[in-house]
């Protein structure tokens, strides 16, 4: 869809106030992450009076697309009677993230346009640490009781649903507000409507603790295909939810964090073309020395072994391959058992079937690349015992990459460090200086140097 005539074209209607019409009839066309973009074009004062022309649903969801600081002004300039129903209108996991990114004053008075219990749930929100499932969690759900009937049940959803963030799932609670069961709004319509909620409710629920990791929150909504998971306290009693779309952006952040990464930089806070220069350089600068670092230790691996090569100048010609192999090695493995644990397939416990698998492996590609190595040597003229040096050598370097990238990510994570931290520049570099000492080793013990 071309933003850019769309916006033109909602300009022109704002501004022909003979013709509302034409206003609805565009608006109304779009989807809220549309109209969100179009407010980002407009001036302050068109923003302000197409917000307050769209339905309080669909103007609610356009400015969740929208950056908290946009947000923010958005809401201050509009009239209280406008911007208060709007603020209770948008999703409470929301309210909290634009809240915690604006100066505490300029929250306070946003806060001050909620209802006082609607305020102090949002307080109680923003309490909770961030990448936690209460950071995650929104109190936009609908509870109900265990001794309510079909008919009442449907009753008080038609009273409160259009503020839920979804009606799927209504949650069963017992007098205290403790989480007793789960019933989709699919078993309540087809029951009979005197069947009480406690007679179809699900009451083995899957539920998470308000600290635990969002992380660990996305494997298991993926892992059970669920709308959405209740948050709750250490007395079970029921706190939000956590929806799938928040699950979503939780699992791209989480994937953009671990490809930078294994980059060799620190993950960005801010999207690209927001981060400034200087901003890039803090945050690639550390690595770079590191692996510089890592360089100089290769570079004096090369020194220690100047007079092997100086007897024998064929073996200069196979370090950039055997390096590049032990790195490429690595990486594969690095970037395959990374993924295993974010997704919860692998665990610290399979540490020494992860060993088992990867050097079984490692023999198997050693041995291929060895084999072709050695024949590589050959047609390339060099004495045959270098070629035998050189393959036994790639062997060696493929299962000690292999050993290598195995064990690292699974004590990181053992030890709560993100193993994507083991970066494939990291790696490389430790593989590069380690394959050379094998290398020249393997080379003065089959060569007598």
């Amino acid at each position: 869809m071309d933003h850019t005539i769309i916006q033109k074209e909602i300009e022109f209607a704002l501004q022909n106030k003979k013709n509302p019409q034409h206003l609805f009839d565009l608006v109304h066309s779009l989807r809220p992450y549309d109209i969100s973009e179009v407010l980002r074009e407009l001036s302050l004062e068109e923003q302000l009076d197409l917000i307050s022309k769209l339905p309080i649903v669909l103007a609610a969801e356009s400015l969740e697309y929208l950056e908290p600081e946009v947000q923010y002004h958005i809401l201050r300039h509009l009239k209280d009677s406008i911007a208060s129903p709007l603020l209770k209108q948008m999703s409470s996991d929301a309210v909290v993230d634009m809240l915690l990114a604006i100066h505490p004053l300029q929250a306070q008075r946003l806060l001050d346009l909620l209802p006082e219990d609607y305020r102090d749930k949002i307080n109680q929100l923003m309490t909770y640490p961030e990448y936690t499932a209460g950071s995650l969690m929104t109190v936009d759900y609908i509870a109900a009781r265990a001794y309510w009937n079909g008919e009442q049940t449907l009753s008080h959803i038609r009273k409160v649903g259009h503020e839920a963030e979804i009606v799927s799932y209504i949650y069963v609670t017992d007098i205290r507000g403790e989480l007793v069961g789960v019933c989709s709004l699919k078993e309540i319509i087809l029951a009979r409507p005197d069947t009480r909620l406690g007679e179809i409710a699900i009451q083995d629920i899957i539920t998470v603790p308000a600290d635990m990791e969002q992380e660990e929150v996305a494997n298991i909504l993926s892992r059970y295909d669920f709308y959405a998971l209740p948050v709750v306290d250490q007395q079970n009693r029921l706190k939000g939810i956590i929806t799938v779309d928040d699950v979503v952006d939780v699992i791209q952040e989480e994937a953009t964090e671990d490809f930078q990464k294994m980059g060799g930089s620190s993950p960005l806070s801010e999207p690209y073309f927001k981060t400034s220069t200087w901003e890039l350089f803090r945050k690639r600068i550390i690595w770079l020395l590191v692996l510089f670092i890592g360089g100089a230790y290769t570079a004096n691996v090369l020194e220690k072994f100047s007079d092997t090569l100086s007897k024998i100048v064929e073996l200069s010609f196979f370090i950039p391959l055997l390096t590049g192999t032990g790195g490429n090695t690595a990486s594969q493995i690095v970037t395959t058992l990374v993924r295993a644990l974010g997704m919860g397939e692998v665990t610290f416990k399979d540490i020494f079937r992860v060993i088992r698998k990867e050097i079984i492996t490692g023999c198997l590609l050693g041995l291929s690349l060895g084999f072709i190595m050695y024949i590589r040597a050959v047609l390339m003229g060099v004495q045959t015992n270098v070629g035998w040096v050189v393959s036994i050598s790639i062997l060696i370097i493929v299962l000690w990459s292999s050993l290598v990238s195995a064990i690292l990510p699974l004590i990181l994570h053992r030890l709560k460090v993100d193993p994507a931290v083991v970066s494939n520049p990291l790696i490389t570099t430790l593989v590069d200086g380690t394959g050379l000492i094998i290398y020249f080793t393997t080379a003065k013990l089959l060569l007598h140097l």
